[in-house]
C-alpha cells in the first residue's frame, strides 16, 4: 500500500508500544481521539468539541471512539511537532487515502488520528447474518477522504493482497481493515464439534478479493480475556490459599 513518505510529515516510534509524531506547518491541523496526546509544541492550540453534533457523536460511540473529536491546530508562525500513543500494544498503519481509491475499512476503535480531508463513519455489513453474528465485526469504521489516516492494530501486521476472486477466511477479531473493492462476509464455521470446543468462535469473516486486506496477530479482545482469565485465577487461588491456612491453623490449635 502507498503511503506518504514519513520524511517531513510524521515519524512512527517505537516497536511493540509504538507513539507517531506528527509535524505541522503553521495554520495545520489535525484531528485524533480525545486522551490520544502524548507531548505538543508550544503555539499549538487544541480545540475538543461533538464534531458533527450529537448525531455524529454517537455513532462514534458505536464504533468504539469517544463522543467528542480533539483538533490541534498550530498557530504559531513556525513548525510544530506533537505526538499521539497507541492505546495497547501494536503497530501503526499509515493509511493514504488519496492512493487507494478514497475508502479504507476498519475494526471500530482502530482510528487514531488524521491529517487533511479524513472523514469517520460506521460502515454496517450488507447482510443480517453478518451483523447478528459477525462478533467484533459487525460495527466497522469506514475511513474515507483524500488525506492521511493513523489505524491502530493489536500484535504484529500481516498484510495480504487478493487477487480478483480470492477467498480469504480470517477470524473475526483478528480483521484489521481492507480496501474499498474487497468484499466483505460472515460465515458459520460449521460442525458440532468445532462450534463447540475449537475455541475460535462460530463464524468466520470471509473476504473476496481483489484488494489488500491488514489483519492483525493479537486483538485487544485476546488481550483483555486472558487479564481477566489470569486476575479470576488469581483470585480464585488466593482464596483457596487462605482457606487451607485456616484449616492447618485449626488443626494446630487443636480445634
Amino acid at each position: 500500500m502507498n503511503q506518504i513518505t514519513p520524511n517531513e510529515k510524521y515519524r512512527i516510534i517505537g516497536g511493540d508500544l509504538q507513539a507517531l509524531e506528527v509535524t505541522l506547518e503553521p495554520g495545520e491541523s489535525v484531528r485524533a481521539e480525545t486522551g490520544s496526546m502524548l507531548y505538543l509544541d508550544a503555539g499549538i492550540e487544541v480545540n475538543t468539541n461533538m464534531e458533527g453534533g450529537l448525531f455524529k457523536g454517537v455513532k462514534r460511540m458505536l464504533m468504539g471512539e469517544g463522543l467528542f473529536i480533539t483538533t490541534f491546530t498550530n498557530t504559531s508562525s513556525m513548525p510544530a511537532k506533537l505526538a499521539f500513543a497507541a492505546p495497547y500494544p501494536g503497530v501503526l498503519i499509515p493509511i493514504n487515502l488519496a492512493d487507494i481509491g478514497g475508502e479504507y475499512t476498519c475494526q471500530r476503535d482502530s482510528y487514531l488520528c488524521s491529517l487533511g480531508d479524513v472523514d469517520v463513519e460506521i460502515a454496517f455489513t450488507k447482510k443480517i447474518g453478518a451483523g447478528l453474528f459477525g462478533g467484533e465485526g459487525f460495527i466497522l469504521q469506514k475511513l474515507s477522504g483524500s488525506g492521511l489516516a493513523f489505524v491502530h492494530i493489536g500484535g504484529t501486521l500481516i498484510e495480504k493482497k487478493l487477487a480478483p476472486g480470492e477467498v480469504l477466511r480470517v477470524d473475526t477479531g483478528c480483521l484489521a481493515g481492507f480496501t474499498k473493492d474487497v468484499q466483505y462476509d460472515i460465515q458459520f464455521m460449521g460442525g458440532f464439534k468445532n462450534s463447540l470446543f475449537g475455541g475460535e468462535g462460530l463464524f468466520y469473516a470471509v473476504l473476496t478479493g481483489p484488494g489488500t486486506v491488514h489483519l492483525q496477530s493479537l486483538p485487544f479482545a485476546r488481550i483483555a480475556d486472558r487479564i481477566h482469565a489470569a486476575a479470576s485465577g488469581s483470585a480464585s487461588s488466593g482464596g483457596e490459599v487462605k482457606r487451607l491456612g485456616s484449616i492447618v491453623g485449626n488443626l494446630l490449635n487443636g480445634r
